[in-house]
């Protein structure tokens, strides 16, 4: 089986984190001495995932700027290549839109994760790729304890470890995931491969299909996780570093 490739989502405005983002992106945020992005982007080397797609659109070039081409980002090989949304198309695509678009990058089977999640204990591992792969589901989350910002959660979980769009007890949908590119083709996404077009699709409405068609797994990760979205969230980070200092 081919190594799998992977994404991390960069092309967000940050709106949240003004001002902080007006002037920088927010995957270029100093999170523990580094940025953000950094830190997904090394746990996918570590794992052995060297190849990855990275989705660009506010001040996108300086992201660019600052990764290149991966080389010298951690102690292990990375091959960074950019699907550019802001400058080919003018604005980011959203999730599902960029995801298309990157499409061609990506093969049959990848990671993807966005650049301003928090997890550094997070393992990606050829099992859990090989687990994903020999499932036929079209994708797998992992979800987290509901933060204090985000008390309702996304998605439950059955018996039998598939993802459910109505359940009792829901948790927060990390943004890490496995997916098949079958779930970005017909019928579950009409937007072409590559999105020529530039069409902006959102995510959970493929999600959701998937899920009602039992075509989506998940499970819990309860390691250590931020989705870095306000000034306040960025300083806690740090602050709780400095503190262990």
């Amino acid at each position: 089986m081919t190594k799998a490739r992977a994404m991390v989502l960069a092309a967000g405005r940050g709106e949240r984190m003004r001002p902080l983002t007006d002037a920088t992106p927010k995957p270029l945020l100093a999170v523990r001495g580094k940025p953000l992005m950094q830190w997904p982007l090394e746990s996918l080397a570590a794992g052995g995932f060297s190849s990855v797609v990275v989705n660009t659109a506010w001040l996108g070039e300086q992201i660019e700027a600052r990764f290149g081409n991966g080389a010298g980002i951690g102690s292990a090989p990375l091959h960074i290549v950019y699907s550019h949304e802001g400058r080919d198309f003018g604005a980011a695509l959203e999730t599902a839109g960029g995801i298309t678009r990157a499409l061609p990058m990506l093969g049959e089977v990848f990671w993807v994760v966005a650049g301003d999640v928090y997890a550094p204990a997070f393992v990606f591992s050829d099992a859990k790729v090989t687990r994903f792969a020999t499932s036929g589901q079209l994708a797998h989350l992992w979800l987290v304890p509901n933060p204090s910002h985000h008390p309702k959660g996304d998605f439950g979980i059955s018996a039998e470890g598939l993802a459910l769009d109505d359940a009792a007890e829901r948790f927060t949908f990390s943004t890490i995931a496995l997916y098949r590119a079958e779930l970005f083709a017909m019928p579950w996404n009409a937007i072409a491969r590559g999105n020529p077009l530039g069409e902006r699709a959102a995510l959970a409405s493929l999600l959701r299909a998937a899920i009602t068609a039992r075509r989506v797994s998940a499970e819990i990760y309860d390691g250590d996780w931020t989705d870095v979205g306000t000034p306040q969230r960025l300083a806690e980070l740090n602050l709780k570093e400095r503190s262990r200092r």
